[in-house]
């Protein structure tokens, strides 16, 4: 209809209808190129007005071969890898160079789907970045299939920025627990310093809806589980999320590194969670620099704090009276505190059990170190769930009282 329309706008220039400009006018061109098309119109006829590239091949034109080339890898080594991910895949690794808008008609056009889906939008109220680097962590787990069943299945852990989109760190572990937020807040906290929150959902390795004790209410404290006391200790603001939406930011991360990841995993040929962490010890600094934006304020807000005064708060405490022999009965194992003066006994006394994240116990009284024993000693071989709901460390068969207390430190 379009040439039809510029033919009959010639033919009345010809006539004496129209000028030359008030024909340009109409067709939207300019007077230079309406005299071209005249001129063709007068040496072929009505077929002038017909664009001169019609009926030829265009010179982007993919190849068939590279098309054959780009579905096989999308089915068989890069299969699963979205749109994007394959792209860069393609120019990284095979030395295809295409946009990604092509890459997508390529493979629709062979009946090949995205391998994420897309549920419908909701509407929901956006909630602005915070300022600066340090300034909130959301922090959540993945439960997944990310080894798609050549190996065990495994539970990401991680940590993102809220104002950049940094992940700090992240690493596999069997099942979320307090053990595993506890590693990831003391590796965090030790490389940038402490935030000044913490956002994450109303797990239970995070929220409590206990009644207080008769102690907690006396002293107005609202009931903590080990890890928001850690954090507490450290001035670390803890933000329980309402919804899995309102901590998007991770959630959105989750999505990224199930799809991506996942790919990538695949790819590697992992199948032990110690082959995993590899992969991802190496793709996470890749995903910092593409998907990381700077923060709105270039001074990060991170607080610096000692190695002790996080270890002394990410760990685990709990309470025991000390027998009138001096030792301490504690998870299945008798430790002998030490005999530091003839005239000071620690018998019948309450003190408080520390149990670190390397396996140590140390033992305080009134806030005094007064006995360590290091994870050698103590024989302890790490953090245990019994029926998905206590947690705890357990200890091996120690030696006798006299043994033990010629061991310890």
């Amino acid at each position: 209809m379009g040439e039809q329309k510029r033919i009959g706008i010639i033919q009345r220039v010809f006539r004496g209808e129209l000028v030359m400009a008030e024909a340009a006018l109409v067709l939207g061109i300019s007077q230079r190129h309406c005299y071209r098309i005249k001129a063709r119109v007068k040496e072929q006829g009505a077929t002038g007005v017909v664009h001169g590239n019609r009926g030829r091949p265009c010179k982007r034109k993919v190849k068939e071969k590279t098309i054959k080339r780009i579905v096989e890898l999308a089915r068989g080594k890069y299969r699963g890898f979205n749109d994007h991910h394959l792209t860069e895949k393609l120019k990284e690794h095979e030395g295809i160079e295409l946009s990604r808008e092509k890459v997508r008609r390529v493979l629709r056009a062979q009946g090949i789907a995205s391998p994420r889906k897309k549920r419908p939008a909701k509407h929901r109220s956006r909630r602005e970045r915070r300022a600066a680097e340090g300034m909130m962590l959301q922090v959540d787990g993945s439960p997944h299939d990310w080894l798609e069943g050549r190996g065990p299945h495994l539970c990401l852990v991680g940590a993102i920025d809220d104002a950049s989109g940094k992940v700090p760190k992240a690493f596999f572990e069997v099942v979320e627990s307090s053990w595993a937020y506890f590693r990831l807040f003391s590796e965090i906290f030790k490389t940038h310093g402490l935030p000044q929150s913490v956002y994450a959902d109303r797990h239970s390795i995070f929220w409590t809806d206990r009644e207080p004790t008769l102690e907690e209410q006396l002293v107005n404290k609202r009931p903590t589980t080990e890890v928001g006391r850690g954090l507490e200790e450290l001035g670390v603001t803890l933000i329980p999320a309402g919804s899995p939406q309102a901590k998007g930011r991770i959630e959105r991360l989750w999505g990224t590194f199930q799809d991506r990841l996942v790919s990538e995993l695949r790819l590697a040929g992992a199948k032990t969670k110690e082959q995993a962490q590899a992969v991802l010890d190496r793709v996470l600094p890749d995903h910092n620099r593409k998907f990381a934006k700077p923060a709105a304020r270039s001074e990060p807000a991170w607080r610096k704090a000692s190695s002790t005064q996080i270890e002394q708060a990410l760990c685990f405490k709990q309470q025991r009276t000390v027998a009138k022999d001096n030792t301490v009965a504690f998870e299945g194992a008798v430790f002998q505190i030490p005999k530091k003066s003839p005239y000071r006994s620690y018998a019948n006394k309450r003190i408080d059990v520390h149990v670190l994240l390397d396996g140590a116990v140390e033992f305080f009284y009134q806030k005094e170190k007064i006995a360590r024993f290091d994870s050698k000693t103590t024989h302890a071989f790490g953090l245990y769930r019994t029926n998905g709901k206590r947690e705890g460390f357990r200890y091996g068969p120690l030696s006798t009282h006299a043994q033990l207390h010629e061991r310890s430190p």
